[in-house]
């Protein structure tokens, strides 16, 4: 979903991971959901890409994790 929001708001891999001070790698993984990442990390993508909370909690969370929170709620 990262992924997405950066080609709509007309990023480079190479310019966002600059802005966010990371390696382009890292911010491949990012993308390709193979690596999670800190909250400031997420805060910073929120606010540049304009991220939605809700897409922004399901890029943060696996669907597994998501169920167990919700699971969690429930009990």
């Amino acid at each position: 979903m990262v992924k997405e929001y950066r080609i709509k708001k007309g990023y480079t891999q190479e310019q966002l991971a600059e802005i966010l001070n990371m390696s382009t790698r890292q911010l491949q993984r990012i993308e390709k959901n193979e690596e999670k990442t800190t909250i400031k990390t997420l805060k910073k993508l929120r606010q540049i890409l304009e991220i939605p909370d809700q897409i922004m909690v399901q890029i943060f969370y696996s669907k597994e994790e998501l169920e167990q929170e919700k699971t969690s709620i429930l009990l």
